[in-house]
């Protein structure tokens, strides 16, 4: 069964939100039969917003990430998860609780995720928002890594890299709570012109 009529009442209001791919991918299906034929042929795949999100192969992901912090490396490729209320983007430019207007970004590839529009205090000590800027900008994947809890984990869709989970404990529109490792980001403010990405 999918969710109640109130949440996808909600989920359909929340900007940038597609029902029935963010319902699919929480639920852990496949990408659709028009990715998955991108795919297959080589086409890169491009979000709503403009941005390429094919899938960049291990090896430049890594290499990507080999100048980042030692914590962002191992937060982004072995999904370790910072200590709360202590984050810290990866260049630096923006603490977990910033209330600066702006947009946060793919420590690694450079596409924006999460919009300041969207962050709200969970009071978990890791930046949460509750919509991304594009759906088609994260991957979302179950995780099992902890024995007898099921969760879903939020990557970068171009770079494949862990940034974090999404709850459905958030607030409105979306009741979606994507609490995310500041570690796994970049924060772009506003005004100023968002980095091309890789």
């Amino acid at each position: 069964s999918g969710p109640g009529p109130q949440r996808r009442a909600a989920l359909a209001a929340a900007g940038g939100l597609g029902l029935g791919a963010l319902w699919s991918k929480l639920m852990g299906n496949r990408a659709s039969a028009e990715e998955a034929g991108a795919a297959a042929t080589g086409e890169p795949r491009v979000s709503e917003s403009g941005y390429n999100v094919t899938p960049l192969p291990r090896s430049e992901v890594k290499e990507l990430a080999s100048s980042l912090p030692r914590l962002s490396q191992d937060v982004l490729l072995r999904e370790a998860t910072e200590r709360p209320f202590s984050g810290q983007t990866a260049d630096k430019s923006a603490q977990h609780n910033t209330k600066a207007k702006g947009t946060w970004i793919s420590a690694v590839s450079n596409v924006p995720l999460f919009s300041s529009d969207a962050k709200f205090e969970s009071g978990t000590g890791w930046p949460s928002f509750y919509a991304p800027v594009d759906e088609q900008h994260v991957t979302l994947k179950t995780d099992r890594s902890i024995p007898f809890m099921t969760r879903t984990e939020v990557l970068d869709a171009r770079s494949g890299t862990h940034l974090g989970h999404v709850f459905d404990d958030g607030p409105a529109p979306t009741g979606m709570r994507y609490c995310l490792n500041a570690a796994a980001l970049k924060f772009v403010p506003e005004g100023q012109e968002l980095p091309p990405q890789k």
